[in-house]
């Protein structure tokens, strides 16, 4: 996504709460060789799979809660990912576009067997119905007719997610810039790809179009190979756990430098060792590197958006 990318160099290029070290990028991408260990789309074994629409219904479904899992201590985005899988295998029509438009707070803890209120859960029921809404007026209630609808064009479907589903329209405002930085929008497309192999369902022509998708596991890790490197106040904060404000220079800086540093570790990898990688193995090489090491700090925001 091109406007990501813009959005992302310049923030960069004039954030004062976060540096990008790129003595240290240079460091990195020598240290692995221009290369990154190559992690599976479901290496955990948590997500739904049938190889047909009822799994991009899935995919779908489960990008549009993908957020915001920290201030529940034991939430974590595999009961959400592991959660709509059970369900779906109970009751296949659980995701149907009608159902989603009419869950409650409750029952959707109950669709995730989740014992008490989650986090942001008014937004996420909120969520839930303008999916199933916007599934039904405009795609005959099926996510796989939204993709379809792409033409195998990842910058096309990402357009169309964030046109018809405000909820995916994850912008901000960045010293009177608009900045975007659509990381649920984008990770659907990413999940798609890594589950169907990039074959029907998941074949994209431009799948090299997206970028990483900017959240709390992966600015950590950045941060702890010195890539990314905080202010005094922002460590802080951090550090103590100080919940950082959405839509503050702060917040915004985290999540743009990050992508426009894995972009210049892609760009560097490409011209020292003439390996084109995908931004999404960068991604999925660091996210896994976080999750394995959950004692790292990361920034606290309450966010629909990741």
């Amino acid at each position: 996504m091109e406007a990501v990318r813009a959005s992302a160099a310049w923030v960069a290029s004039r954030s004062s709460h976060v540096t990008v070290d790129l003595q240290e990028i240079e460091k990195v991408v020598d240290q692995i060789k221009g290369d990154v260990p190559k992690v599976e789309w479901d290496f955990e074994g948590i997500h739904y799979f049938d190889n047909g629409p009822l799994t991009v219904q899935y995919l779908f479904v489960l990008d549009a809660l993908n957020f915001c899992f920290w201030p529940d201590k034991d939430l974590s985005y595999d009961h959400l990912a592991s959660g709509l899988k059970l369900a779906l295998e109970k009751d296949k029509n659980a995701l149907d576009s009608d159902r989603l438009q009419n869950y409650t707070g409750p029952q959707l803890r109950q669709l995730l067997n989740w014992p008490r209120p989650l986090p942001i859960e008014e937004e996420r029921v909120r969520l839930l119905h303008e999916v199933g809404l916007e599934l039904e007026r405009s795609f005959g209630g099926q996510a796989a007719n939204l993709v379809k609808s792409a033409e195998n064009s990842a910058a096309t479907l990402i357009e169309l997610i964030t046109r018809h589903f405000p909820g995916f329209r994850d912008h901000s405002l960045y010293k009177g810039h608009q900045v975007f930085l659509y990381k649920r929008a984008q990770i659907f497309v990413a999940d798609l790809w890594g589950a169907f192999k990039g074959q029907n369902y998941g074949e994209f022509q431009d799948i090299n179009s997206i970028t990483i998708f900017a959240d709390y596991i992966v600015p950590a890790v950045l941060r702890e190979l010195g890539i990314l490197k905080y202010g005094s106040n922002l460590s802080c904060s951090i550090d103590s756990n100080s919940e950082i404000v959405p839509g503050s220079e702060e917040e915004v800086e985290i999540r743009a430098c990050s992508i426009y540093a894995v972009e210049k570790m892609r760009d560097l990898i490409g011209k020292k060792f003439g390996k084109q990688l995908l931004s999404i193995d960068i991604d999925l090489w660091l996210w896994s590197c976080g999750v394995q090491n959950m004692a790292l700090s990361h920034h606290r925001t309450l966010s629909i958006y990741y």
